[in-house]
């Protein structure tokens, strides 16, 4: 560590190692009427840290008009302002963007003070912070952020903020250095409260690391590794705790720490032996939501959407193209197809309808011949003499009375039958009369009364009602 004088006022530092700066005449009180400049500069990749000692004190005033402490982020004094520092109470800790830092002292004739003390250190450019009442830190963060080139030697810090009133707990769960024992090649060094090389806890280069617990809530982790090793990793959990007694909302770990309640039975082993995981049920399989990463989840939501934009695309190009016109040509309708598949079949009714006409028909002859047989008879008797009935033709119509010989106007269609037809027939036996005389047979015929014997047949056919007759006189 490179000291400067107190009396010395200004100075460029240009090291790669830390060092500390005062206030003239530190710790006496600084001289009126005073303007003293430090300039900082760090090695390439790297940045600057500074911090104060708590002996601190510069007149103070409104916006530190008078004597004050002027830090700058940039190697000139019109670079970007951090702030402006007086009063009693000591600035906090400070950090460069870049490799530069400008700072300006600067007193009035009036009051003075103690003055300040501060210690700068260099760090990696290549940094990570992390806080809460647990986490684990990664090497593997530089190549995943690519925080270094590959072929680089690997300078990295990682800063760690516990809980309020917290303690830090450190316990290694992975840790190899690729060249062993050579601790100028690759090492893991542990800070307690800044990276100044005075607060430096631990440092491992061989091949087993301890846990470490520090006694500030503010850790700094730093992992060098040349450009042949770069196959050295760490993984690391830290733990915040406080010192007992515990309150209601921390757990006891019998190791002079108590750790939140959420830290119990979460399958980690935060206490410095496994107390808050012994009692434990044994939990369920994580689920398939619960297993899928932050990789997994971009992988699945990347490919959802292409898969979408395809679908919109392929969409407005059926949209947009042009529908084909099919004209199709319709074949005629045939009617009587259609007919005759849809017509009830009434020829199986009909046939019988038929078969009752056709025997009520012979029924009728047999009457008619029954009759005509009567009628004869009964002429025969009249005839008084043999020669009187057969010498002369009787001289009438012709004969009605031979149903053979007679033609019936009778009308049937079959084309389309009707429900129900009604076949009705009507059959009067004539009543006749007739002189029996005895004169000869050729007037016997003329006196003959006759009456005549009416036989209707009706037939009912089709929608027209149309009516067959048939009649018969004697």
């Amino acid at each position: 560590m490179k000291h400067v004088p107190a009396t010395q006022c200004g100075i460029w530092v240009r090291t790669s190692n830390g060092g500390h700066f005062a206030s003239p005449n530190y710790p006496d009180s600084y001289p009126p009427n005073k303007e003293c400049i430090y300039i900082l500069e760090a090695a390439p990749r790297q940045r600057i840290e500074l911090t104060f000692d708590e002996h601190y004190y510069i007149e103070p005033s409104f916006e530190c008009r008078f004597d004050h402490l002027e830090i700058r982020d940039g190697p000139f004094g019109f670079s970007p302002l951090i702030d402006r520092y007086c009063g009693v109470k000591s600035p906090p800790l400070i950090r460069s963007t870049g490799r530069f830092m400008w700072i300006k002292f600067s007193s009035d004739e009036e009051l003075e003070g103690l003055g300040f003390r501060a210690k700068y250190s260099f760090i990696p450019d290549c940094q990570f912070e992390l806080s809460g009442a647990d986490g684990i830190v990664r090497s593997s963060q530089v190549e995943q952020e690519e925080k270094t080139k590959p072929g680089q030697a690997v300078d990295c810090i990682w800063t760690i903020k516990a809980t309020p009133k917290a303690k830090i707990y450190l316990r290694f769960l992975d840790y190899q250095m690729e060249h062993s024992n050579e601790c100028k090649r690759n090492f893991v060094a542990v800070y307690d409260g800044s990276s100044s090389i005075e607060n430096l806890k631990a440092k491992f280069c061989s091949t087993v690391a301890n846990d470490v617990m520090l006694k500030t809530g503010v850790g700094v982790i730093r992992m060098w590794a040349d450009e042949g090793s770069r196959l050295s990793r760490f993984r690391m959990l830290f733990t915040s705790f406080v010192e007992p007694p515990c309150t209601g909302s921390t757990f006891f770990c019998h190791s002079n720490m108590c750790i939140n309640n959420s830290l119990v039975c979460n399958g980690i082993q935060n206490c410095a032996y496994p107390w808050d995981e012994n009692h434990c049920k044994e939990k369920k399989k994580a689920g398939l939501f619960e297993q899928i990463t932050k990789t997994h989840g971009t992988i699945i939501g990347v490919t959802s959407g292409i898969v979408l934009v395809l679908l919109i695309i392929s969409i407005l190009v059926q949209v947009k193209q042009p529908r084909k016109k099919v004209m199709a040509c319709k074949t005629a309708f045939n009617k009587t197809g259609f007919q005759e598949v849809f017509d009830p079949p009434h020829y199986e009714l009909f046939s019988l309808r038929d078969k009752e006409m056709s025997a009520d028909l012979a029924d009728l002859s047999e009457e008619l011949d029954s009759y005509q047989k009567t009628r004869r008879s009964s002429t025969a008797s009249r005839c008084i003499h043999d020669h009187h009935c057969g010498s002369q033709a009787p001289s009438v119509k012709q004969s009605r009375t031979n149903l053979s010989s007679m033609e019936l106007p009778f009308r049937n269609d079959f084309a389309q039958p009707q429900p129900m037809k009604t076949f009705n027939s009507t059959f009067r036996k004539s009543s006749y009369t007739f002189k029996q005389a005895h004169e000869c047979p050729e007037q016997a015929l003329e006196d003959r009364v006759m009456e005549e014997m009416p036989c209707e047949i009706y037939v009912r056919g089709r929608e027209d009602s149309a009516q067959a007759s048939m009649s018969i006189d004697f």
